[in-house]
């Protein structure tokens, strides 16, 4: 049988970890947050989606079939360059990237753009340990080797690249990444040198959640499979004639019985009682129908409409 014949393959899952979940083919979960605001469909360019701020400070694109899925930036003012400028490749689930759009508009909604004071401007934290925090929390443990630190999760399928130096505005500061090294098994999310650490550590927190995600079991790529855990959202039906018979299935199996035991030979007591049960029932429905039959023998028949001549 062909793979692609067989339906368990489009049979809904809970993938755990997250991480390893891969992408289910649109941004529905990473637009969420922001879905009240303006939406620009973009027919021409590798651009197929921009959402933005109100006052398109913000800009969040989504290139549906380039390598790198989403970019996501912040600037001063709408003409402005951007101020960092965040990219999630097309393996990331989108539920990661729902961490930073929900910070994202959080900080917006609290912002005031004549005062310029959003927090999603803010300048980033001195300290690295600041934008991996959840991480840390989560038992992922940290290695420093020349000026870089590296953290991996507990099962080693996941990891933070942190560059400690950042020597420039636009070099990438932070990199998360989990699954095996391949086009197609290994997310990753890049973060320039200026992205504000509680932007950065709001998508580690969705990274390290322990929430499974929902999945069409051929979505999840085959070599990550052996990988994860995968569990049917919901279990099968049972059987219909597989179900214990009710109170009520029994009443009528009896009744049933009855009737067909005394239409054969009334031999018993309760078998007369069917018997004349039915018989009542027969001779009140004849009763009505001769009831009602002179009543509409009474009725005078309606008269004809006299028939028109032709001039």
């Amino acid at each position: 049988m062909s793979p692609f014949s067989d339906p368990s393959r489009y049979e809904e899952v809970l993938v755990s970890p997250l991480y390893l979940a891969g992408s289910n083919g649109t941004g529905d979960a990473g637009f969420a947050p922001v879905a009240h605001w303006p939406h620009h469909y973009l027919d021409d360019g590798p651009c197929q989606l921009l959402v933005t701020a109100p006052d398109q400070r913000i800009r969040i694109g989504w290139f549906g079939d380039d390598f790198e899925l989403w970019k996501i930036t912040a600037s001063e003012e709408a003409v402005a360059p951007p101020r960092w400028t965040a990219i999630f490749n097309h393996v990331t689930p989108a539920e990661i990237v729902a961490g930073l759009t929900t910070a994202l508009a959080q900080d917006y909604a609290a912002s005031d753009p004549y005062e310029n004071d959003g927090r999603f401007l803010a300048d980033p934290s001195f300290y690295w340990a600041d934008a991996v925090r959840p991480l840390l929390d989560a038992g992922w443990q940290s290695r420093r080797t020349y000026g870089f630190v590296d953290l991996v999760s507990p099962d080693g399928l996941a990891g933070a690249e942190i560059d400690s130096y950042r020597e420039g505005p636009s070099s990438q500061f932070i990199t998360l990444w989990a699954g095996p090294r391949g086009w197609g098994t290994r997310a990753e999310a890049v973060f320039t040198a200026r992205t504000p650490a509680h932007l950065i550590a709001a998508t580690a927190a969705a990274m390290a959640s322990s929430a499974p995600v929902v999945r069409e079991r051929h979505m999840i790529h085959r070599e990550v499979e052996h990988l994860v855990t995968l569990t049917p959202v919901a279990p099968a039906a049972a059987p219909q004639g597989s179900r214990a018979p009710t109170p009520l299935d029994v009443r009528r199996t009896a009744v049933t019985e009855a009737v067909r035991r005394a239409a054969r030979a009334p031999r018993t007591a309760a078998d007369l009682r069917v018997m004349a049960a039915q018989s009542r029932t027969t001779s009140s429905a004849r009763m009505r129908s001769s009831t009602l039959a002179p009543a509409a023998a009474a009725r005078p028949p309606v008269a004809s409409p006299p028939r028109r001549h032709s001039r």
